[in-house]
């Protein structure tokens, strides 16, 4: 008889012998719209099981390295900040022990905490963020702990210049101009320019956020708050792959996806393969000090 433990598929090295860490934040308590983020982690994991551990685009296998699935926090739900609190405290002991963290949301507001672990680390560190949505309003209905907010709380941590936004298509017109103004560095509507930003990063820590609603909803259309126009799951998953492969990579998330709004399972199933696609390029590449 062997425990009966779920995790992502390939992902089940011991903790002590691991590089890389996974842990859920299932948290979605300031969702705008749809809700259901929260249980996006535990359909991941389920449905990792429909992949194989080897990526054809890559000709590399998951189990060439060594990730350990810690499973999802149990958070307390309806309190942000005590919420955030729990994630920071989880990323930091993975930083401490010398582990990548790669968190699985959630809604995007739970990047904040890993951020906040992140830099008291990195203090140089970098964000690169892929998303349909700004998330730069000072606050949202009066909210400042909001996934609409999120990018903006991590601003007032690495300050101007050090957060690179791709995809955004949606957002309210301070949000657009503030980050033009030179606060953050804007690539809107689209993933062209990311080759040029990876190659200027160099060695510089960079957190790196995944938002899947990147994607177009005609290819994506479980998440809270689909907005047309977005990129193809291919290139998509390929410009995952590249900054996994190509940055000083020292954490990492993806969030978003809303099971209950999809209930095809297409979407789970694009998350999972993003997912695999972030983890072998981590695990397959020479890590960087």
């Amino acid at each position: 008889m062997q425990k009966n433990i779920v995790n992502f598929i390939g992902c089940d090295a011991g903790y002590d012998e691991a590089d890389v860490v996974i842990f859920g934040a299932p948290f979605d308590s300031t969702t705008s719209f749809r809700p259901g983020t929260r249980f996006a982690g535990a359909a991941i994991r389920g449905d990792s099981y429909g992949l194989e551990i080897y990526s054809p685009y890559q000709d590399k296998e998951l189990t060439e390295g060594r990730v350990y699935d810690l499973g999802d926090l149990e958070l307390a739900i309806g309190s942000s900040e005590r919420v955030l609190g729990q994630i920071e405290e989880c990323a930091a002991g993975i930083f401490a022990d010398g582990k990548l963290p790669f968190m699985i949301g959630g809604e995007h507001l739970v990047t904040l905490g890993s951020v906040r672990a992140a830099v008291k680390k990195y203090p140089d560190m970098h964000i690169l963020h892929f998303d349909a949505h700004t998330d730069l309003r000072e606050d949202y209905l009066g909210v400042e702990l909001s996934h609409a907010c999120v990018i903006r709380r991590c601003w007032e941590l690495v300050g101007d210049g050090r957060i690179h936004q791709f995809g955004i298509r949606s957002g309210e017109k301070y949000e657009f101009d503030w980050a033009k103004s030179g606060h953050t560095d804007f690539h809107p509507f689209s993933l062209e320019g990311l080759g040029e930003v990876l190659a200027e990063l160099g060695d510089v820590p960079v957190y790196f956020t995944v938002d899947l609603d990147v994607m177009d909803p005609s290819v994506f259309p479980g998440t809270g708050t689909p907005e047309p126009g977005g990129v193809d799951f291919l290139t998509a998953m390929r410009a995952v792959t590249e900054v996994c492969e190509k940055v000083n990579l020292i954490g990492c998330d993806v969030n978003e996806l809303c099971p209950p709004c999809d209930p095809t399972g297409a979407s789970t199933a694009a998350a999972c393969k993003i997912i695999r696609e972030m983890l072998i390029a981590v695990v397959n590449r020479d890590r960087k000090p």
